[in-house]
């Protein structure tokens, strides 16, 4: 079973949904979030934030430490910013934040193409995925690098 938590950033513009794999942590953990638009008044501290192509997640590293010790067996100094995003312990429930909607859209533009020509969709379909993960890796997105 995993949990699904929703954050909102630091100014308030955006909301993301964050999976929390096997409740390993819990929702707490995310301390606060800062979408690219957020003000640049706080700095990035490496022992406590994973930056994601303009996102800052800002984890409670002695809470996370805490559960990552008893739930997963881990020493304490191995739980890291990097070790609980990439590891999908509260991270982007998506790749990055906003990639339902995305999908959605390109879906839709893709099939319009079957009611014009049936070849092109089929190309377009079967290239479309590939494509996609080209431009997130490109991108920068941390979760498409690391597939």
């Amino acid at each position: 079973m995993c949990r699904e938590v929703r954050k909102q950033c630091q100014c308030g513009r955006q909301q993301v949904q964050f999976h929390l794999r096997d409740n390993v942590m819990i929702p707490e953990v995310i301390s606060r979030l800062f979408c690219p638009e957020c003000p640049g008044d706080t700095g990035f501290v490496e022992s406590t934030m994973i930056t994601d192509n303009g996102w800052i997640i800002e984890y409670d590293m002695e809470l996370a430490r805490a559960l990552g010790v008893r739930k997963l067996q881990l020493d304490a100094d191995e739980i890291t910013p990097a070790v609980i995003f990439d590891g999908g312990y509260a991270c982007w429930l998506e790749t990055y934040p906003g990639e339902r909607e995305e999908i959605r859209e390109e879906k839709c533009r893709i099939m319009e193409l079957l009611k014009v020509d049936q070849k092109k969709y089929l190309e377009a379909i079967h290239s479309w995925n590939i494509d996609r993960v080209a431009r997130l890796k490109a991108d920068g997105w941390r979760r498409a690098r690391l597939s």
